[in-house]
């Protein structure tokens, strides 16, 4: 659990911060690794449903790192964020870049 705060995960988690902040990704970028840290990346997509004003897009928001809407509105269409996030899964032992595609 405590591996990207270790010296050996922290250059994969500075790969996703800015100014301590989670970096906001376009649907075509990814963060930047050195070709020493070269990692595979495994993509998922997410789609979240459910009744109007239960908090989707506050809980995407949330996990995208960025500024929660103050005021409810409804999100008309699809609205897609990527978001990357490194681990190191027990298993394997060896990191991976996962690249999870939320759909509000």
């Amino acid at each position: 659990p405590g591996w990207l705060l270790s010296p050996a995960g922290r250059p994969y988690l500075d790969s996703i911060l800015h100014k301590n902040q989670r970096r906001v990704f376009g649907l075509l970028d990814r963060p930047v690794l050195p070709p020493a840290l070269a990692v595979p990346t495994v993509t998922y997509k997410l789609f979240l449903a459910g009744r109007s004003g239960v908090g989707k897009t506050a809980l995407v928001a949330w996990l995208a790192g960025t500024p929660t809407p103050a005021a409810h509105h409804e999100t008309l269409g699809i609205e897609a964020t990527p978001l990357f996030w490194p681990a190191k899964p027990r298993a394997s032992g060896r990191p991976v870049l996962f690249q999870l595609h939320l759909w509000d």
